[in-house]
């Protein structure tokens, strides 16, 4: 599996963005010992397996890190877009997802979640690539975001941070 390049694509990965109907969004503090991003906010994602589709993995995912309780109604989903920090080897497909009730109930992976406002988002510790992520699903305003971490005009479109 290749970009439109040639360059190969070592994984790919869904990410979770959850809403609520106060247009919050769910972070999950992850474990120190995560091998990606310990002890950072970020959202309910992982790697797509072989022979599964990101919707497939997207639905494993969410069962895994937060519960079968949990209800969400599909928004959105956008992608696939391409990393910017490793040289494009890796493969994003995003989900946007409406709180709809339902119990949180964290695995292993992370030790907290918090219901984040965007008046608030800049005083967390994000994982790279959230400011994107919110950004290319239209949530929140590029101004509530971290100009730092965002595409500019010239990086082009179907990348991630």
């Amino acid at each position: 599996m290749t970009d439109g390049g040639g360059n190969p694509i070592q994984a790919r990965f869904v990410v979770n963005l959850i809403e609520d109907d106060r247009n919050r969004l769910l972070f999950l503090h992850r474990s120190t010992d995560s091998k990606r991003a310990p002890g950072k906010w970020g959202q309910c994602s992982g790697r797509i397996e072989n022979g599964e589709t990101p919707e497939q993995a997207a639905t494993r995912e969410i069962a895994e890190e937060l519960g079968e309780d949990i209800r969400l109604e599909l928004v959105r989903p956008f992608g696939p877009v391409r990393d910017r920090l490793y040289g494009g080897a890796f493969e994003f497909f995003l989900f946007h997802f409406r709180y709809a009730g339902g119990a949180i109930r964290l695995n292993h992976e992370h030790t907290d979640s918090a219901w984040i406002a965007r008046e608030d988002f800049r005083n967390y510790d994000v994982m790279p690539g959230m400011d994107e992520d919110i950004l290319y699903l239209g949530i929140w305003p590029r101004e509530w975001l971290r100009e730092a971490y965002l595409p500019h005009p010239g990086d082009g479109a179907s990348t991630r941070a």
